[in-house]
């Protein structure tokens, strides 16, 4: 993989710094915009982290209540996990909203702002992969959710992957992988990169975010829409962002790949980084990829429709 990374160096260090953060993507054919105000919440709420952060979260569907025995008890088949969501780099929980309208009506769906993230505490501590796998965990547990199918998206892939390798996939029914991987090799190119996004956020945070966020689609979305994901992205401070990308560009969660033990799909538009896509499927036993053509980044958003059916099946697998 190394050879391969060298190989195409340069271009493969800009789709990776996109795919960490934000996406990469050119806009192409029209596309409907995605679905708002069509979910009414069941709730939302806090829970409290290993520290005290308090992370915030918006879930729908059938719920889970604590028995009296300290397990949890359910409302609808025994059978049926529960979805956490997790969203990328600056973005906030109802990103996933076309998912939680489609899949709340027959799972619990639960989707979290990441610390530093949407509604959750702006911390100034604890932005890395490690920590926020260890929110991931927290939420797990304090909202019963186990058995739960992990979603994660871009940066969210590699938190899913930090979670696994510190508490194991006990309490997991499966994960889904959605266009992002858990590190790449620090090119000089992938090193230059990096350093003048996070010299961008600094200097420009107004207009990098503007250009990146609306780089997460290959299909237009509605003015409304993207100003609304760009105010939400601008809510994370600006300290927590730069902490996040670093942290991000140092982490390498390769190995731990190894310890999933559960099914796995991998979802992934990202042409420049098929290679890694195909690495990862190697090293998860079992796992399946699947390739979006037409898609950006945010592939969920750009083809809803393809991505609910996909996930529909994966679930309905896990039975």
């Amino acid at each position: 993989m190394l050879k391969r990374a060298r190989r195409n160096s340069k271009p493969v260090a800009v789709a990776w710094l996109c795919i960490l953060l934000w996406g990469f993507a050119s806009l192409a054919a029209a596309s409907p915009a995605p679905a708002k105000d069509k979910n009414p919440y069941a709730g939302n709420g806090f829970v409290t982290s290993w520290d005290g952060a308090k992370i915030h979260y918006v879930e729908a569907g059938p719920l889970r209540m604590p028995a009296t025995n300290g397990k949890a008890s359910v409302s609808e088949s025994p059978q049926s996990p529960s979805i956490l969501f997790v969203p990328g780099f600056t973005m906030p929980a109802w990103i996933w909203e076309n998912q939680i309208a489609h899949f709340s009506t027959s799972y619990r769906v639960v989707a979290m702002d990441l610390r530093s993230q949407g509604e959750s505490s702006k911390t100034g501590e604890g932005d890395y992969p490690a920590s926020h796998g260890r929110d991931i965990k927290a939420v797990i547990d304090r909202l019963h959710l186990a058995p739960v199918v992990l979603v994660g998206w871009s940066m969210g892939v590699s938190l899913i992957v930090s979670y696994v390798d510190q508490f194991g996939a006990s309490a997991l029914a499966g994960i889904v992988f959605v266009d992002g991987v858990p590190a790449l090799d620090l090119t000089p190119e992938y090193v230059k990169s990096s350093i003048e996004f996070l010299k961008g956020l600094q200097t420009n945070r107004s207009q990098l975010t503007d250009g990146f966020v609306r780089s997460m689609y290959r299909k237009p979305q509605s003015e409304e829409y993207l100003q609304k994901i760009i105010k939400a992205s601008l809510a994370t401070p600006t300290e927590s962002a730069m902490a996040m990308g670093l942290a991000g560009f140092t982490t390498d969660n390769r190995l731990a790949l190894t310890k999933i033990n559960k099914p796995t799909l991998i979802a992934a538009a990202t042409k420049a980084l098929l290679a890694q896509f195909q690495d990862m499927q190697k090293s998860i036993a079992g796992a399946k990829l699947e390739i979006f053509d037409d898609a950006g980044h945010a592939l969920f958003v750009d083809d809803p429709d393809k991505f609910n059916t996909l996930l529909d099946k994966f679930l309905k697998s896990l039975k």
